[in-house]
């Protein structure tokens, strides 16, 4: 994919403008019909921003997108999340031009101003998601979320009035739970390629924690781990989460007192040297973890074999 500035599409105004669609009949809110795209920036390969969140359902789109350093073909039904200021970009495939059907949801921040979901949609993981973690819908689950897509679209072609934006508040609300609800779908239904990650990820870890890792690099990252894994932080904590109910990060941690605790019942080491040899560079740092994993400071832990 060519290394170009990314187009930035600042409004939901500009979006269609750019699509050759009528102008927005809400200046901070459009639900779009893919077909209706009359025109679009991608003939090779482009990069694109957008200023305001999007959310797709696309079918029969004979492109590749890149999103979170992946490309990904969509042949069949999916459903992706972008958040303000993510980069991502659309290759046609070589001899095609872009055909696509569904339907995109665009929302801008402005709208959301003084409401809770301002903060709150913040907190769906999903909108870091890499583009090839989208959301894979069954045909009742797609129906259910263009219902709603559809009910957005027509609260703002109805008369604007004092409810109009809280009507479409609940209504993005609903169809971003319904999100999170088809992703733990998906977490469960998709079980090889998941206990594909997470034995990964157990191999990882018990290489990096069972040589002199920890003491030459420190405790590994969320982010270093995901890496490796090739999949983003975000949905590899939200996968553990729905088979353990454990975050990356405290997932890290238990292993790490795992670890520590091991040190202090088999050997004399100090609880600096063994802080040390974890990869802390201040041993209270590792007291005060290890206290709020157990209970006990690592010397009650350790008086405890006595």
């Amino acid at each position: 994919m060519a290394n170009s500035q990314p187009l930035r599409i600042k409004t939901i105004s500009q979006y269609h403008e750019v699509m050759g669609l009528p102008k927005p009949e809400h200046p901070l809110v459009s639900v779009v019909n893919m077909e209706s795209i009359e025109r679009s920036p991608v003939s090779a390969s482009i990069s694109l921003v957008f200023d305001f969140y999007s959310v797709s359902l696309k079918r029969n789109f004979n492109a590749k997108i890149k999103y979170g350093q992946e490309e990904y073909d969509f042949d069949e039904g999916v459903m992706f999340f972008i958040a303000p200021g993510q980069v991502f970009g659309i290759e046609a495939r070589k001899g095609e031009t872009v055909k696509r059907s569904g339907w995109m949801l665009l929302i801008h921040p402005d709208f959301l101003w003084h409401t809770p979901l301002a903060k709150t949609i913040k907190q769906y993981e999903y909108f870091d998601y890499s583009v090839h973690e989208a959301l894979f819908l069954s045909e009742k689950e797609e129906t259910t979320i263009i219902g709603i897509m559809h009910n957005i679209q027509q609260e703002y072609h109805s008369s604007i009035d004092k409810y109009s934006q809280n009507v479409i508040i609940a209504h993005l609300e609903l169809l971003l739970t319904y999100a999170e609800r088809f992703y733990q779908r998906q977490f469960i239904t998709r079980k090889i390629t998941n206990h594909k990650i997470l034995d990964r990820m157990e191999n990882i870890l018990s290489e990096y924690f069972a040589g002199d890792m920890l003491l030459k690099k420190g405790l590994p990252t969320v982010q270093s781990i995901a890496s490796e894994l090739n999949v983003s932080p975000n949905y590899l904590s939200s996968l553990l989460k729905a088979w353990t109910g454990q975050s990356t990060q405290q997932h890290l941690h238990n292993k790490l007192i795992e670890k520590a605790k091991e040190r202090l019942s088999t050997t004399e080491l100090s609880v600096s040297e063994i802080a040390y040899e974890l990869g802390f560079e201040h041993p209270q740092s590792f007291s005060k973890l290890f206290k709020t994993k157990t209970k006990l400071s690592p010397l009650e832990f350790r008086h405890s074999f006595n």
